[in-house]
């Protein structure tokens, strides 16, 4: 299966300017459950189009990530990832990924010599490891209250 993806890099302090007061007027005009129609000015004659609900929640989720200063990766759902890929995604190197790979920390095929991870495994990982992390940072918190450290509420 070919995958596009697409890729926006951090935008420049202008972008992000017009992504935050894009994103602002836009929500004003967001209701649940319906499509929002948007009139386009340019080129002549004016056109109306409308858009899906979850379109309109994924380009405010766009605009507010540009408008913070970061870039933006959308990856259609339902599809495998090379190694190269799942390992950005977990911000790890591909080295490390294959090791978790080969551990079956998180399950893959193999296409020929190459290795194909789904998105939904590489999510699942990812939300694993970061509520393990939640998890002793919350035992290291109550250690320290204990400990009477500083970090008392």
């Amino acid at each position: 299966m070919t995958m596009t993806t697409y890729r926006e890099l951090p935008p420049s302090a202008r972008d992000a300017e017009i992504a935050r007061y894009t994103s602002q007027r836009l929500a004003k005009y967001v209701t649940a459950d319906k499509p929002l129609s948007l009139r386009i000015n340019k080129p002549q004659p004016a056109e109306v189009i409308d858009l899906p609900e979850g379109a309109v929640k994924l380009l405010l989720g766009i605009l507010d990530a540009m408008a913070a200063g970061r870039g933006v990766i959308i990856i259609p759902e339902n599809v495998e990832l090379t190694t190269v890929e799942a390992s950005n995604i977990l911000n790890v190197s591909r080295p490390y990924l294959i090791k978790l790979l080969e551990e079956r920390a998180i399950p893959h095929r193999k296409v020929g010599r190459h290795r194909r991870i789904l998105l939904e495994d590489v999510i699942a990982y990812k939300n694993s490891i970061d509520a393990d992390r939640k998890k002793v940072l919350e035992q290291l918190t109550i250690e320290a209250q204990e400990d009477n450290m500083g970090y008392n509420l």
